[in-house]
Parts: C-alpha cells; sequence; structure tokens
C-alpha cells in the first residue's frame, strides 16, 4: 500500500498511469545519497519548525541509508540551512522571513546520529532547493554523479523542490518514503504521489539498501 491511497480517489491512479504517467525511475551507475536539511530546528518541536515525533520516527531510516552509502563509498551530501544567507535574502518559506527567527533556525545542528564526517559534503542553502545559489550541481558533475537517492524534510517542501531541480537537471530521482518527512501527514502523502507521477520514483529505504548492494562499488569504478 501507497502511503497517498488512502487520498487518492479510486480510478484516478490507473487513468493517470493509462496516460503514461507514474512510470519507474531505475538505479543508475554512479549514484548519490541527499539527505535534505535533518538537522534539529526541523526535528525538534522547541523551534517553529520542528516536525515532531514523525521525523524522529523517520531518523533511523536516514541513518542508515546514511551508513550504507558510506559502506559502500558513494557520494553523500547533506544540506541545512544558511544564517547569514538567510538574514540577507529571506529564507525558503514565510515562516522565516524574520531575520532573527531565520538565523536561529539555520544555526540548529545536525543530531549527534547524522554528524557529518570530514568526506562528506555539507550544502548551506538559504532557499528550499539544494541547487539554488549552491554549489551542488558542480560537486555531482565532479563525481560523474547520475542518480540522486533522497531522504529528508520536509517532503513537500525543500524535498520537493530539490527534486524537481534535479529532474530538470537530468538527474535520476529515488526519494526513500520511509526516510523523509513533513509536518502534514497530507502534505508528505500528497507531494509524493506527485513526484511518483512526474519526476521521479518513490520507493523505500529497503529497496534502497538492497540495489546499492547489487552495484559495483564506487571505488571499483
Amino acid at each position: 500500500m501507497a502511503v497517498w491511497d488512502e487520498f487518492v480517489p479510486p480510478g484516478e491512479l490507473d487513468r493517470l498511469r493509462a496516460n503514461g504517467f507514474g512510470g519507474p525511475v531505475d538505479l543508475g551507475e554512479r549514484p548519490c545519497l541527499l539527505v535534505i536539511d535533518v538537522t534539529l530546528s526541523f526535528l525538534d518541536t522547541e523551534y517553529p519548525t520542528g516536525c515532531g515525533q514523525m521525523g524522529w520516527t523517520r531518523l533511523p531510516a536516514i541513518v542508515s541509508l546514511l551508513e550504507t552509502a558510506r559502506e559502500l563509498g558513494i557520494p553523500r551530501v547533506l544540506t541545512c540551512g544558511s544564517a547569514a544567507d538567510s538574514v540577507f535574502v529571506g529564507g525558503a518559506v514565510k515562516l522565516s522571513q524574520d531575520p532573527e527567527l531565520a538565523r536561529r533556525v539555520h544555526e540548529a545542528p545536525f543530531p549527534p546520529q547524522l554528524r557529518p564526517r570530514p568526506d562528506e559534503y555539507v550544502v548551506s542553502k538559504a532557499k528550499a532547493s539544494a541547487f539554488f545559489g549552491t554549489p551542488l550541481l558542480t560537486y555531482l558533475t565532479r563525481h560523474q554523479v547520475d542518480t540522486l537517492i533522497v531522504a529528508g524534510t520536509t517532503t513537500s517542501g525543500c524535498v520537493r523542490a530539490t527534486v524537481v531541480d534535479a529532474a530538470s537537471h537530468g538527474y535520476r530521482v529515488l526519494v526513500a518514503e520511509d526516510a523523509c518527512f513533513d509536518r502534514s501527514a497530507f502534505a508528505h502523502a500528497a507531494n509524493l504521489f506527485d513526484i511518483q507521477l512526474k519526476y521521479g520514483s518513490v520507493v523505500d529505504t529497503a529497496w534502497v539498501r538492497e540495489n546499492l548492494a547489487a552495484t559495483e562499488p564506487m571505488g571499483s569504478r
């Protein structure tokens, strides 16, 4: 059962698939794991941006993806907000337009379970997409990446914006549903439904780990 099934009217998905929407995206030869904005400000409800229990529930799946990517030597990118940029150009959404709030939100650290290693690229961004105004595209080109495996938050905001930009740049996109989270269960499901139809494939972490394990390690290519 897909996460969006309870929200989609009967027959709608069949109609869309009959018109060519929702085809699968395969894992390419050079994947990269992209973890979007999983900092304490998007987990902890002490922050107005915090997603609370849904975030903490999804954190182990996100950690497992990161550990798998580390074991296989796959490039890893973690994003976070840029406090300095957000103060001067505004945050990603209306809530974060206040300079002091933007600074507080974007200065929040990663949880200990996701603390980046020295060989992992941390991209600071002011807006929703990890591509907008950042060197991410240069990094992906340098590493000859052809597939982005996306996890993180929020599904309806920074994850979706990044997925749309990734697809626009010609990357294969796989989104790990159980490694993404949002403040709204409906927004989470609705945006994954739209991503599956138009921009990528929605999978789960078990699928990602199984298929990554079947690929040749990056260092041997």
